[in-house]
């Protein structure tokens, strides 16, 4: 069975993204089609928000299902005529927290954005630019910066992974992929990260998704084939395991888990105030 999933917003609709998709995340044997309507900021926008919603009802069996985050009361006052399952983000948990705090919210869209610190965004900003001319080996010399740097086979996770680690958490993520010619050196490390074992975390995958995901950029070569990424794969949990490194399996996570789990792991400290 399928629904249509709405995720609306006065601002980016990141925050509804996330937290939809977290819920969604836990139904299986479902199928959803996900869109996003940002900046929904004002009556009109909210008016064609609502008539794009509402058109999806007639081909569908089910009512569509709306994560909003809003907080202008007219803006919501237009959505609120959709005939959906609506989870409105502001409406259910800002009475409580307003009891709480004993204040009153501000209602100001952006908010969020505004609470952080500039020191916090440039950080931000230095780590992602750090993950991407730290990518794929192609620098080694700046590793003595990194906070962390990940290792494995090629196409199992390491780009997106520094790359949400500098985002989300400010980390200065490096990484480095463990080709056949590495292997073919028999299992020890490559002398390059030798000097940074301490900084040096790895991921692994199940090689039929591996080969599936190297299919969709390389399709019917040896680079995809069932074999190649069965031996890398075997080879790489080896060399981990010998030079005992700490790794963990990317293949049922998602890029904010697979992030999450290594922050734990490797004991890393989050840099953003």
């Amino acid at each position: 069975m399928q629904r249509n999933v709405f995720f609306v917003s006065d601002g980016t609709g990141i925050t509804a993204e996330s937290f939809g998709q977290s819920l969604l995340a836990q139904f299986e044997g479902m199928t959803f089609r996900h869109t996003t309507l940002p900046y929904v900021n004002d009556r009109q926008k909210a008016s064609e928000a609502l008539a794009l919603i509402q058109s999806t009802i007639a081909g569908d069996s089910a009512s569509p299902i709306v994560f909003m985050t809003v907080v202008d009361d007219e803006v919501r006052s237009v959505l609120s005529e959709c005939i959906a399952y609506t989870v409105d983000l502001f409406a259910t948990f800002m009475p409580g927290l307003e009891k709480e705090i004993g204040l009153h919210a501000l209602n100001r869209i952006g908010q969020k954005r505004s609470t952080c610190s500039s020191e916090s965004y440039h950080r931000r900003i230095e780590a992602v630019q750090f993950a991407l001319d730290n990518d794929d080996g192609a620098k080694t010399r700046h590793y003595d910066k990194a906070d962390i740097i990940l290792l494995g086979a090629s196409r199992s996770g390491k780009t997106p992974t520094c790359i949400y680690l500098g985002l989300q958490f400010g980390i200065f993520a490096a990484n480095y992929p463990i080709t056949e010619e590495d292997l073919e050196e028999g299992v020890r490390l490559p002398k390059t990260l030798s000097t940074y074992r301490p900084r040096l975390f790895g991921l692994t995958i199940d090689p039929d998704r591996l080969a599936n995901i190297r299919n969709e950029r390389k399709p019917d070569s040896r680079y995809s084939s069932g074999r190649q990424c069965q031996y890398e794969v075997r080879s790489i949990e080896h060399l981990y395991q010998t030079e005992r490194i700490n790794y963990i399996n990317t293949t049922e996570y998602s890029v904010e888990e697979i992030a999450t789990r290594i922050m734990a792991l490797a004991r890393l400290d989050r840099r953003l105030k």
